[in-house]
């Protein structure tokens, strides 16, 4: 593949293609059609919940309890999925079944990770 930027929408939605169908084989989602409006869409609903809370799990953790004094020293991998879910506008929700105290303490310490210089 290359990466002519401008058929990167097209890569994109690849990727995404790719993503769905590695989860679907892992068995953490599967495949199903609904109908919206007058089109039908393939949407991939979880299977399991436990992958699913395993995940906000670990993410709750890292923000709290395992958080490093020198946030450069963060799992990588952790660090980008906390990027991703802000980006897609669902870390929050990884956050509602903490109290307000470490709410409060995890989303300023994700607001220090965000505010890094990359």
């Amino acid at each position: 593949e290359c990466w002519n930027p401008l058929k990167l929408k097209y890569q994109l939605r690849n990727v995404r293609e790719r993503l769905a169908k590695s989860l679907v084989d892992k068995g953490i989602c599967s495949t199903e059609k609904q109908n919206f409006f007058l089109f039908d869409m393939t949407t991939h609903p979880l299977s399991d919940s436990v992958h699913k809370v395993k995940l906000v799990k670990k993410v709750q953790d890292s923000v709290l309890s395992r958080w490093p004094n020198d946030p450069r020293r963060m799992d990588k991998r952790i660090l980008a999925l906390i990027y991703l879910a802000h980006a897609s506008d669902v870390l929050e929700n990884a956050f509602t079944s903490l109290s307000d105290d470490d709410y409060e303490v995890a989303m300023k310490h994700v607001r220090e990770l965000l505010d890094l210089d990359p």
